[in-house]
């Protein structure tokens, strides 16, 4: 367990952070940036568990929780090997729900617009920001390789949230889908 003494260390105030090997980067580095939208996806996940039925609160604070297992492995990025690393199992955790949530939805017939209900809509913004995260460890996977199970899950989990959003849309019957051209006069 971690324990946090102090909230300020005033160790950032000149634009540098320290990794989990110690190492100081700028704020501004590709890895701090991947690492900062990760946290910010974790935070609405958090956000839309306020919205999402009480039935999903345990999957919601199990992502959550690995999303804090996925800060700390992009944290450390040498070869340590007592450094907390994304493993499959976390990534095939997440396939078998879609599968099994999957299952019970509408066919789906149409791209979906975000929304339907309060839940949807907050799962469906934590999903972008998951994406956005996503596009953030490749970019760093290019000239920083990462730990493969890493890209992996944040592909599996907006997967997920897609398929929360339709499950608490009434498995999609109230999904609300784009009608091309729909407000087009001519």
């Amino acid at each position: 367990m971690v324990q946090l003494t102090r909230i300020y260390t005033r160790g950032g105030d000149k634009g540098k952070t320290s990794l989990g090997s110690g190492k100081r980067v700028s704020k501004s580095d590709v890895r701090i940036h991947a690492i900062g939208e990760v946290d910010e996806a974790n935070a609405a996940v958090g956000w839309a568990r306020q919205y999402s039925p009480t039935h999903l609160d345990s999957l919601l604070s199990r992502i959550q929780n690995d999303l804090f297992d996925l800060g700390a492995d992009l944290c450390i990025p040498d070869e340590s090997p007592t450094a907390l690393r994304i493993v499959a199992s976390q990534v095939d955790f997440l396939e078998k729900k879609i599968d099994e949530l999957n299952a019970s939805l509408e066919p789906l017939m149409s791209f979906i617009l975000p929304g339907g209900s309060k839940a949807s809509a907050a799962l469906h913004l934590a999903r972008t920001i998951i994406r956005r995260a996503e596009r953030s460890l490749i970019q760093l996977d290019q000239t920083h390789p990462l730990n493969p199970e890493a890209i992996k899950y944040l592909n599996r989990l907006s997967d997920l949230l897609f398929v929360l959003c339709r499950h608490v849309n009434d498995n999609g019957k109230n999904d609300v889908l784009w009608i091309p051209g729909k407000s087009r006069t001519e």
